[in-house]
């Protein structure tokens, strides 16, 4: 894409109602939009990265035997009356609503607008579960969830409308469940790790709450933070504060002089959940055996924005961000300095040729000076920049820039496309 096409611009000021590095510098960047607190509009470039972690996402659920599928943000009030989670004493963070009953606006039935899916999907099964041959099943969604946050902070990474991955599991038994959910764990990881927070990113014991003994967070390690756990790196596992005492270090076999407290962004969960749900929806099926039975649920969840800004936190540096190569809007970003008409014509074959090539390039073709363009392109943090300028031509030379480790080496360019390959494929 032609930069001088591209309708976002950048900013050169923080935005004065964000503390969050995370949304100062995407903000900054042209990737995002604040509406109001907590709400937050994905532009152009902001989307692409949304898109890139979503299918990163989808193949991990896919390659589980997950099936994708789209619920509804609208509730029906009795659904989750069933549970009691309607009740606000319950569940405090609902956003609700009322029908329009042909005189008055807000005084028809009343709805709300989904936190989480756990009863409709139950519910909705009920319709399709009848057998234990008809277990396991495992079905998944990327959603708008809606979450009345009494203070929304931490730009992206809490907000009161975001996009989740919330996948449901519904097995025959505990070993079942319990298999699946080492899967999901496993699954988990590797979607931190292709994301480019691999090696800060660990599975945490939290609380299981109403649920069981525990839960399984991911905690990824960053000073943004707003969890506490204790870390154990050599076996890479982690405790969350909330349940960190004597008796559950020893039950899961901690090491307390091992531990190190630091600071960590939640960026996933995973929770056992019983049969509480299929229960109150009287979802079951019939066993081998003939009798009635519930089947065990679990719930695995990723916050899509919350691991973007994340990502930011983490890998960015104080003038813009470092986009992993998995994730990045662009691979490339190919930039002319102000010079004779030979740099115009350069960077333009280059521009066609690393397209042709598959690679996604974002083409600073505008017409600003050079100290514009640099700046931009820091803040935009693309993996790799190439300059195009007199001097670099006179050379028969491209500057290009690793922006993960800041080296800068100059490639002939008819070496480019090799050189960007072997980088690539490290």
């Amino acid at each position: 894409m032609r930069q001088s096409q591209l309708f976002t611009k950048t900013r050169r000021e923080d935005p004065k109602d964000e503390t969050a590095k995370n949304a100062k510098l995407l903000i900054r960047g042209g990737y995002i939009h604040k509406e109001m607190a907590g709400v937050y509009d994905y532009l152009p470039l902001g989307l692409m990265v949304l898109k890139k972690i979503e299918a990163i996402i989808r193949e991990e659920m896919n390659a589980l035997g997950a099936q994708e599928l789209l619920l509804t943000s609208l509730q029906n009030p009795a659904l989750w009356e069933a549970s009691g989670r309607f009740d606000d004493k319950q569940v405090d963070n609902w956003f609700k609503t009322h029908l329009h009953n042909g005189e008055n606006f807000h005084a028809g039935s009343e709805l709300g607008l989904a936190n989480t899916h756990e009863e409709p999907l139950a519910a909705m099964l009920v319709n399709h579960l009848h057998s234990y041959r008809d277990l396991p099943i495992y079905a998944y969604q990327f959603q708008t969830k809606f979450r009345n946050e009494l203070r929304a902070k931490s730009g992206i990474m809490r907000g009161r409308e975001f996009l989740m991955k919330d996948l449901y599991s519904f097995s025959r038994t505990e070993e079942d469940f319990r298999d699946f959910y080492e899967q999901c764990a496993e699954a988990y990881l590797r979607i931190f790790a292709r994301v480019g927070l691999g090696e800060v990113t660990f599975r945490t014991f939290a609380s299981g709450g109403s649920f069981g003994d525990f839960s399984d967070e991911f905690q990824t390690l960053s000073t943004a933070g707003e969890d506490i756990i204790y870390l154990d790196r050599e076996r890479g596992l982690a405790i969350n504060k909330e349940i960190y005492n004597d008796d559950i270090l020893k039950r899961l076999a901690f090491d307390k002089e091992k531990l190190a407290e630091v600071k960590a962004i939640e960026v996933g969960n995973i929770f056992p959940l019983g049969t509480r749900f299929a229960e109150a929806l009287n979802l079951h099926f019939i066993d081998e055996d003939g009798t009635k039975r519930f089947p065990l649920m679990g719930s695995y969840g990723i916050g899509l924005g919350r691991l973007l800004g994340t990502i930011v936190e983490v890998l960015s540096r104080d003038d813009g961000i470092c986009w992993p190569v998995a994730v990045a809007p662009f691979a490339v970003h190919l930039v002319t300095l102000p010079g004779a008409t030979e740099v115009r014509g350069l960077a333009d074959d280059l521009y066609q040729q690393l397209t042709k090539q598959g690679l996604a390039v974002l083409y600073d073709d505008r017409p600003v000076g050079a100290g514009e363009k640099l700046t931009d392109s820091d803040l935009l943090g693309l993996p790799y920049r190439i300059i195009v300028s007199d001097r670099t031509l006179a050379a028969n030379q491209l500057e290009v820039r690793v922006n993960a480790d800041q080296k800068t080496e100059a490639v002939a360019p008819d070496k480019l496309v090799a050189f960007l390959d072997s980088k690539q494929q490290k």
